[in-house]
């Protein structure tokens, strides 16, 4: 059936009546009569040569062939209504989907956004979160920030920034370390990442402990831990510099490792919207600033 053909009233009247399995609520949520439900069904029925409803006296059963009708018709609705709302003063509203790992989601984009979104009002960014292993394909995603070395196969990325390691903790342990050596007689938290207090031991000179304990699989979930006075934790202090600010954290010595760095990536096979175009140099621009403010 060529698409000027297409019964566009009749069909918008099935799908309503199946929805509701009625031609009653199909014609209140239509405004239009009972009457002109069941007259565009017929007609649909015509057209297709197929029984859609058995009329019962108390409403209407599907038959098999409405059954096979109606999953193609829900999605057609829903993805034309869909398009039809993201236009917006006149502008289309671009969706952009983002996945990132949650310590910088929550260190450092999240109070940026406000600004993205003033700059760029049509875009419709919707981040998600992960512990920085992300399918980009499998979950749909426009663009993901990950830490590492830049290195992933078919992905395209682009250096951030550096977020140097260093030690977390609450003041009242921060009062009991008087050198790097009295870190070692902490309980120390961990993430995934074995080689983190090895190398931070190895940067401060003195020989590392054997490392035991509670593991973390997010640098956030990690920090409050320290927070609460758990222990002492080994992250970016960039990521946590309010609570550094406000003095919950302290950062007892200027001791960091490198370990990686914030990527901003995609699928090389993935071409880029203007969507994307819009949050890549402003993520860049905003990345700069990062790194010529704190010197990394």
């Amino acid at each position: 059936m060529v698409r000027p053909h297409l019964p566009l009233n009749a069909l918008r009247a099935f799908e309503a009546a199946a929805r509701h399995l009625s031609f009653t609520r199909a014609a209140i949520e239509l405004c239009v009569t009972q009457a002109a439900v069941s007259h565009q069904v017929k007609l649909l029925e015509q057209k297709l040569g197929a029984t859609l409803f058995r009329r019962l006296p108390r409403g209407l059963m599907i038959t098999e062939e409405g059954l096979a009708l109606l999953p193609a018709l829900q999605d057609s609705f829903d993805r034309m209504a869909e398009m039809l709302d993201r236009f917006e003063g006149g502008h289309v509203r671009q969706v952009l989907k983002l996945g990132t790992v949650g310590t910088l989601a929550v260190g450092w984009l999240v109070p940026r956004l406000a600004e993205f979104r003033d700059r760029y009002p049509f875009v419709d960014l919707r981040l998600s979160t992960n512990n920085n292993r992300v399918d980009i394909a499998a979950e749909g995603l426009d663009y993901a920030i990950k830490f590492g070395n830049g290195a992933w196969h078919d992905i395209e990325a682009e250096a951030l920034f550096e977020a140097p390691l260093s030690v977390l903790c609450v003041s009242s342990i921060a009062r009991q370390l008087k050198s790097p050596q009295d870190v070692a007689q902490q309980p120390l938290l961990r993430s995934y990442r074995a080689d983190e207090w090895p190398g931070w031991f190895a940067a401060a000179q003195v020989a590392p402990p054997p490392v035991h304990g509670l593991v973390f699989d997010s640098s956030v979930l990690m920090v409050e831990a320290a927070l609460q006075g758990v222990g002492i934790a080994l992250a970016p202090p960039l990521m946590f510099s309010r609570h550094l600010s406000s003095g919950a954290l302290q950062q007892p010595f200027p001791i960091c490792i490198s370990k990686g760095s914030y990527w901003l990536t995609r699928l090389k096979s993935r071409a880029a919207t203007p969507a994307m175009e819009m949050f890549r140099n402003w993520l860049s621009e905003k990345a700069a600033e990062t790194r010529q403010r704190v010197g990394i």
